[in-house]
């Protein structure tokens, strides 16, 4: 066997990265996993495979049934891209070195959206809060400035699922990505709402940003779609690419599926944990060797909710899929479970927080308790697979000598 799998729970941070009172005093203090841990007697929380596989030991702390383990293979690392992101989060454990942030709002392309979508056919109207406009289209989809993330570094496309379909949403995120230069666009909707809710959610912030709410809006609560549609990075630079070109295949799940450049590989853009989970467990059953990359996404919608319950159900269906995966390690196959910020459902805001991320290894054969260290980039990861695979990459350090 030769396999190496890596496991983002999405925005799972273990603590404020030491950078944070300079360039984000509003997650001071954060720490995902451990409030989430600190929430175990309100909401149950079974994590026993995230526990054996050392999430205490990175942490560096003991809670009450939440042990350390004794013979985990463990370590963490930071972020180096700016911010908190989830987009170049995972550029970055592809293997991307310092992605450099572009910073704009919608209304620096309003007009040249506008025009456009009206070219494309598209009927736009312009709605007003605050005196700052965002775009409304076919009376089923607006376009405003993303207002969860950092502001200024992605724009959003929402749009009522059940009256306009993803293939429409998809394609007015294509218009507006072929315009803006901000990291991110990112098109989305989700069954049981109506133009009318997505509107009811409209704010704006500093003056500067227009947007939906989304959680407000409702469209993450049932059939949530969502398409990443990225800009300006280099995927000659990237593990899945250099796999490629060796003849290894690449298996991408969840939200990685449309983050991360695979062309030549299996895609599966699935939101649903459960079912992200299966459809790995399917291709390992299949397949002997390969890259398999899985997102969960549902822990970052339930940070942006700040819904700790949820957060802390979906920990649950995952600890329990990745005791299933790790029971099919064979040979020479790695799992690596890791998170790419944090998302501190207590912190008082609901945007990403800028946290250091658990690096959690597991693989067949008996393991003595072990720490990799602390990475200062999460490049490491993706340089970590090329040297599994007997290739490199341009950026990053392997720790594939510390693992076994």
């Amino acid at each position: 066997m030769n396999r190496f799998i890596v496991v983002v729970i999405d925005s799972f941070g273990i603590g404020a990265m030491e950078d944070v009172s300079e360039v984000r005093p509003q997650d001071l203090g954060s720490n995902t996993a451990l409030h989430l841990i600190n929430q175990h007697d309100k909401f149950p929380l079974n994590i026993p495979t995230l526990l054996r596989l050392g999430l205490m030991n990175s942490l560096g702390v003991e809670k009450d049934n939440f042990k350390k383990s004794e013979n985990a293979v463990y370590g963490k690392s930071d972020l180096k891209h700016f911010g908190a992101d989830s987009y170049f989060g995972h550029q970055e454990i592809a293997g991307s070195d310092l992605i450099k942030p572009i910073f704009h709002d919608l209304k620096s392309f309003i007009d040249e959206i506008e025009k456009k979508l009206i070219d494309n056919e598209f009927f736009v109207e312009r709605i007003k809060r605050d005196n700052l406009e965002l775009l409304k289209v076919n009376n089923v989809i607006c376009i405003g400035d993303n207002m969860e993330t950092d502001l200024g570094q992605a724009i959003n496309v929402v749009g009522a699922l059940d009256y306009c379909g993803m293939p429409m949403i998809r394609k007015v995120g294509d218009i507006v990505r072929s315009i803006v230069k901000v990291p991110r666009v990112i098109a989305f909707g989700g069954s049981n709402v109506t133009i009318a809710d997505i509107e009811n959610a409209i704010i704006t912030k500093k003056g500067q940003y227009i947007g939906v709410d989304a959680p407000k809006s409702g469209v993450y609560k049932n059939n949530y779609h969502v398409a990443h549609i990225g800009y300006g990075v280099d995927v000659n630079k990237q593990v899945p690419l250099a796999l490629s070109k060796i003849g290894v295949k690449n298996y991408f799940y969840g939200k990685t599926a449309n983050i991360v450049y695979n062309p030549n590989g299996e895609n599966y853009d699935i939101v649903d944990t459960a079912e992200t989970f299966k459809l790995l467990l399917n291709d390992l059953e299949k397949n002997n060797e390969g890259f398999y990359f899985l997102n969960v996404q549902e822990s970052d919608l339930a940070g942006h909710s700040q819904d700790s319950k949820k957060y802390i159900d979906v920990l649950n269906v995952s600890d329990y899929y990745l005791n299933e995966i790790c029971n099919k390690l064979n040979g020479n196959d790695i799992l690596l479970v890791m998170a790419d910020h944090g998302n501190d459902p207590t912190i008082g805001h609901s945007r990403h927080t800028r946290e250091i991320v658990p690096i959690l290894i597991d693989y067949c054969g008996e393991k003595t308790l072990r720490n990799i260290g602390h990475l200062k980039t999460m490049a490491d990861v993706g340089q970590t697979v090329a040297d599994y695979f007997k290739t490199k990459i341009e950026f990053g350090e392997s720790f594939l000598n510390r693992i076994r």
